[in-house]
């Protein structure tokens, strides 16, 4: 039988691991400046994308209405396919924008 002990502890454990897949699921932001952000011209203002670089650009797009984009429409970030585990800003842009249907 497991004493009061061992059962506050392992209590304490499972907590901290529940509010740390919390953390997780909700994932972190992109940063402009991560390696995955950087290859794709990820900018968390869709105003900033480098349009000599990224011709494809236009004014409106953002992550928000992009295909690829798994928040909600009011959300202000949300998850995408592309950076695992992380959040980009709704207002922000990537060279893998595609029209949502």
């Amino acid at each position: 039988m497991a004493s009061r002990r061992e059962f506050i502890v392992q209590f304490g454990l499972a907590g901290g691991a529940l509010a740390s897949s919390q953390v997780w699921a909700q994932g972190a932001m992109v940063v402009d400046t991560d390696a995955q952000a950087v290859s794709l011209g990820y900018k968390a203002d869709a105003t900033k994308a480098d349009q000599k670089k990224y011709p494809k650009y236009a004014t409106g797009q953002q992550c928000g209405n992009c295909a690829l984009y798994q928040g909600k429409p009011k959300d202000a970030s949300g998850p995408c396919p592309l950076f695992a585990g992380k959040q980009v800003s709704a207002k922000g842009w990537c060279s893998a924008w595609a029209k949502k249907a």
